[in-house]
């Protein structure tokens, strides 16, 4: 785009944009108008028509599957250029090499480079700065890894887009989704790639990476029509949890984010719900959200809050990223800064033997409840390695709480340890800050490797509440460590009343949950396709059924779960996901928008190319029919049952 018609653009947008201008960021200024297609050739501005506005060509009738690199109806070179050249700045437009294309033979390989890639690879910020890659790689489809980490042969594209937007400005979203609809294209939006079912990636696609748009204003007293007044501050979409959480301690204040230091927080983070070290206090991190920017399947741009598109405001809360548009910005509530007290501590069966070790940790669960009614979280990894167990608290997060406090929580439970003979080495630290505690005891989530599947389960308090209950549920997970498998653990309870009784589509087994479990199965490396596919699908069915039989009616949370999750509708959003359907065929009749297991996805699925659950392959529709959406929303509305104890 040329200086002189960014400058008409911008001028135009101006005057057109809300009354909330005033809290517009610069690049959501820079927006697509109507007046500004219109001077542009027919042929180029219906690739950016907006919906109403297009008219499709006669060689562009509908097909089974999105349009693939290989069709003939694919895009031609002139149009993607076309599009390049509309986009704010000159390199926005990016057709991405993996990175490890350095490794295999071809023009760009590179002994060295390739060295350096592979020492860090599993290193998250390798792949946040990275336009396609994603911290999930095996729904990549593995096509292109360092070989001494998965040898593919070859380095193709394999499931990474085709095309990527390295958006800048709403005028780039707005083209990317105009232009994909338009003609028939996958679109998929990625911020930080976390999401562990591989959302953000998509073959054959155009992706609009929203990683960029970093800008952040504290408002001191924002004055919120849903009669909030206070601190807020609103963040750009790629505002990851360091950036966001350095910004709230500058201005003196803490935000509801993600424990991760490189989670991009007003992407598909906050959109699923998103839970904290700050839970047990404020809620989820969707319970305080104040308002969207958000660019829509019709390429509008708009503002989502408790005065306007209040249904829209309803879904995003809760409803999942890559389904209702894609989010440019987000405003959140802030509370007063707070000293934070924090423990870690570890021990193993290597010298103490199994069954002692399993009475160490069978005496924490004991203290579950105690610990969120204290509004306290516990990050923890019960990790099987050969013969040995590890238990490692990393941490116990103690917020507004001091080091006597804290450690009079904790006494009762090393008591017990110490009375076991289970040696231990805590330690204990009390911070002024949440942000000096946060950076100092959170350890950097890894990128995940490339033979492991994750799922999770939500389990109620109701399952802690007496010995019966805490016995079934410790033996769910004992038993999956014992059958080779790591836990991953949350000790919280963002229950609704922490949150302020918000009405929004956050999962409803949350209100109820006090640990939120995730577990994983790996096979060889060298498995075949079938033999993967066989350990996926008993995973699924085995351990986390098992799960799942021990925490009835409950759920998942929808960013860390099975791909292969069944009833996947009722696990993510139980009686809520009626309202989710009917909001989604509102704002994206045509699907413009669609993830794995998003709202909405049903009539979709990802024909790979090796037959495995990934995203190496044509998006193609499905033959669900309305009868069977209809009578499975029905029997989401029945009444949730309840373990038995």
């Amino acid at each position: 785009m040329t200086l002189f018609a960014s400058s008409v653009l911008l001028a135009a947008s101006l005057l057109s944009v809300p009354s909330q201008a005033r809290t517009l960021f610069k690049y959501e200024r820079i927006q697509l108008t109507q007046e500004y297609l219109d001077t542009l050739p027919q042929e180029d501005a219906q690739l950016f028509a907006f919906e109403d506005k297009f008219v499709a060509a006669p060689n562009k009738t509908a097909t089974r599957c999105r349009y693939f690199p290989d069709d003939g109806k694919w895009p031609s070179d002139k149009a993607w250029t076309k599009l390049g050249k509309q986009l704010s700045s000159v390199d926005a437009l990016i057709k991405p090499v993996p990175q490890a294309a350095v490794c295999y033979p071809g023009p760009i390989q590179d002994d060295v480079k390739c060295k350096q890639l592979t020492a860090n690879w599993t290193n998250s910020y390798t792949h946040i700065s990275d336009p396609t890659e994603i911290l999930s790689p095996v729904y990549q489809g593995l096509t292109c890894q360092p070989p001494t980490i998965y040898n593919s042969g070859n380095c193709t594209l394999g499931g990474y887009p085709s095309y990527v937007i390295n958006a800048k400005t709403v005028l780039d979203i707005q083209l990317g989704i105009n232009f994909a609809r338009n003609d028939g294209v996958r679109l998929v939006i990625k911020n930080t790639g976390h999401d562990f079912a591989g959302k953000s990636a998509g073959a054959g696609s155009l992706s609009l990476w929203t990683h960029n748009l970093k800008d952040i204003t504290f408002f001191d007293k924002y004055v919120d029509d849903s009669g909030y007044t206070g601190p807020a501050i609103k963040a750009g979409a790629g505002v990851q949890a360091f950036e966001l959480y350095k910004a709230a301690s500058d201005h003196g204040v803490v935000v509801v984010a993600g424990e991760g230091q490189t989670v991009g927080v007003m992407g598909g983070y906050i959109q699923g719900g998103g839970h904290s070290p700050l839970s047990s206090l404020y809620g989820m991190a969707a319970d305080n959200v104040l308002g969207f920017e958000i660019v829509t399947a019709t390429g509008e741009f708009t503002t989502a809050n408790s005065t306007n598109n209040q249904d829209l405001f309803w879904a995003l809360r809760g409803g999942g990223g890559g389904t209702f548009g894609v989010v440019t910005s987000v405003t959140v509530k802030a509370y007063p800064e707070m000293p934070v007290t924090a423990a870690s501590w570890s021990f193993d069966s290597t010298k103490i033997g199994k069954d002692r070790f399993w009475a160490g940790v069978r005496a924490y669960v004991d203290h579950f409840i105690d610990n969120v009614s204290n509004s306290t979280y516990s990050y923890f990894t019960i990790s099987p390695n050969g013969n040995d167990v590890t238990f490692r608290m990393q941490p116990f997060f103690a917020p507004n709480k001091t080091l006597n406090t804290a450690s009079n929580l904790l006494q009762p439970h090393w008591t017990t340890l110490t009375r076991l003979n289970i040696p231990i080495n805590p330690k204990l630290t009390q911070y002024k800050s949440f942000y000096d505690a946060w950076q100092a005891e959170f350890p950097l989530e890894p990128q995940s490797d490339v033979q492991t599947a994750f799922g999770s389960r939500l389990f109620p308090r109701s399952n802690f509440e007496s010995e019966t209950g805490r016995n079934i549920s410790f033996g769910a997970l004992k038993d999956s460590v014992n059958a080779g498998q790591i836990i991953i653990a949350f000790n919280m309870a963002p229950a609704l009343a922490r949150g302020g009784n918000p009405d929004n589509a956050v999962n409803p087994a949350w209100r109820n949950s006090i640990l939120h479990a995730i577990t994983g199965r790996r096979w060889d490396v060298k498995s075949s396709a079938n033999d993967i596919l066989a350990a996926r699908k008993s995973f699924t069915n085995g351990t986390m059924q098992k799960w799942r039989d021990v925490t009835p009616g409950s759920g998942s949370y929808l960013n860390e779960a099975d791909r292969l999750e069944p009833n996947w509708q009722q696990s993510f959003w139980g009686n809520k996901y009626a309202k989710l359907l009917g909001i989604k065929r509102n704002y994206d009749p045509k699907d413009v928008f669609w993830a794995v297991n998003a709202v909405g996805s049903e009539g979709w699925t990802v024909e790979s190319f090796d037959g495995l659950p990934n995203e190496n392959g044509r998006l193609c529709m499905v033959n669900e029919t309305i009868s069977t959406t209809t009578s499975r929303m029905r029997a989401m509305e029945e009444p949730t049952p309840v373990m038995v104890v």
